[in-house]
């Protein structure tokens, strides 16, 4: 039996193949065992956002290596798909497996080679997704469910649809049966993830759309929580407002990218939005939804971008009704046109501005969470922590700690807020004698991988 270990860096799409990927070598015979183990097989499932995570999966690589000099490397995801030939003469790599071919990954392994293979296709040809058949997830109580791949936008600084090629929709009653399954296993609330999820549903016929999918969901009262990922602002429809506003089981929580709060910025990233149109959608969201969380990607030190197109984006993000910021230091991905734009902003300046926007970001922070003092939130209970205290997360995102016995986990329970910290919330039960909302249901044993 084979001992297989996989890492993973990136996304949640990348997250749910690795876990995609686990399950099926598992059910082939395959031995998962953690990372830092010694292992048969290394299985990198690699990201190629920035220059930074392109060193952090060769680092990987070389970390694979020694720790089993005999073990083969194997190496897929976004970095392999783009930079094959570069992952071609790295010593110890043995196997480069692109996004389309990860898929078939346990027969790939079965199959002994001699030196280097490459296994990449054109992924700008590809039409259609097939929807990765996974019936368990790592995590005890929350599973992610990827519903589209793909991405149309092209910006300026960004190799994703280089390396996923053109938007893609896993067909509804594909979904619908997803979500089925993780339901059946236990799981009591499921995240939507996909590359460009709010292009969801164009690509098919009849043509669906991210609401529709939303409200298919809602209707058959599949799973008790429907959480969504990342919405572009263009894509924050008046149908997904109004499903939010009046769903039980979608939760009040999204995260739009705004990237800079600078029109003159968003122009050279290739953003087809306005912050006008940006604070629009953002404060139609918070209107209409109560106690919405939403969060905001921001990039620090985009080419060009002067002193005061930085301090537009602070007074921006500042005056927004925003809960927190995703913050990346711009850094140049070769292969994109930001790499070589005029107007490279020094790195010292990039970590400066980075570092004012994390500080804005965890003021907006502590002031939402300072909003729930005394209220009560739907938390599900999702396990212990070291200290003896149960943590769980709230629809609106807030993650929660509170005194309770394990009976509580994987239950949804209603917790009145007593104390704010800079991360998280502290509470106890309401009532502490009430029924969970939702009934505990134990999942499966989750597989490490």
């Amino acid at each position: 039996m084979q001992r297989v270990a996989i890492t993973t860096l990136g996304c949640k799409i990348n997250q749910f193949e690795s876990a995609a990927m686990s399950e099926a070598l598992d059910k082939e015979g395959f031995r998962l065992v953690p990372f830092e183990d010694e292992a048969d097989v290394y299985l990198i499932n690699t990201c190629t956002v920035t220059a930074k995570t392109d060193a952090e999966s060769r680092k990987l690589i070389r970390r694979a290596g020694r720790r089993n000099p005999q073990a083969r490397i194997v190496v897929t995801g976004c970095y392999a798909q783009v930079a094959f030939e570069e992952l071609r003469e790295m010593a110890g790599v043995d196997l480069i497996v692109g996004n389309v071919e990860k898929k078939g990954i346990a027969g790939l392994l079965r199959e002994v080679g001699s030196g280097p293979r490459v296994l990449v296709s054109d992924i700008s040809l590809e039409r259609e997704v097939e929807g990765l058949v996974l019936e368990s997830f790592a995590e005890h109580t929350r599973a992610f469910l990827q519903v589209q791949n793909g991405c149309d936008a092209f910006c300026s600084y960004c190799i994703v649809p280089y390396a996923r090629g053109r938007s893609r929709s896993v067909p509804l009653h594909e979904v619908l049966a997803g979500i089925g399954t993780f339901a059946a296993k236990g799981f009591r609330e499921v995240v939507l993830t996909g590359i460009h999820l709010g292009g969801y549903g164009l690509d098919l016929a009849p043509q669906e759309s991210l609401a529709s999918l939303l409200a298919a969901i809602e209707e058959r009262r599949l799973v008790p929580r429907l959480r969504v990922g990342s919405v572009e602002p263009t894509e924050v429809s008046d149908a997904l407002v109004t499903l939010l506003a009046s769903s039980e089981t979608v939760c009040p929580h999204l995260h739009i990218p705004l990237q800079s709060g600078s029109d003159t910025v968003l122009g050279r990233m290739n953003r087809n939005y306005s912050t006008a149109l940006f604070r629009e959608v953002v404060e139609k969201l918070a209107a209409a939804v109560p106690d919405i969380c939403i969060g905001c990607d921001v990039i620090a030190g985009f080419p060009g971008e002067t002193e005061e197109e930085f301090a537009e984006t602070l007074r921006f993000v500042e005056a927004l009704p925003i809960a927190h910021l995703h913050v990346f230091p711009f850094s140049p991905r070769q292969g994109t046109p930001a790499a070589t734009m005029p107007g490279q902003v020094h790195g010292a300046v990039v970590r400066s501005r980075a570092t004012a926007l994390r500080r804005l970001s965890d003021r907006k922070k502590r002031a939402f969470y300072q909003g729930f003092l005394g209220r009560e939130l739907r938390v599900l209970v999702q396990g212990r922590e070291p200290d003896g205290l149960l943590k769980g997360l709230s629809r609106n995102y807030i993650p929660v700690f509170l005194a309770g016995d394990e009976s509580l986990i994987n239950s949804e329970v209603t917790v009145r807020v007593t104390e704010v910290a800079r991360e998280s919330v502290r509470g106890e039960r309401a009532g502490c004698t009430g029924r969970p909302l939702i009934p505990p249901v134990a999942p499966e044993t989750p597989r490490t991988f």
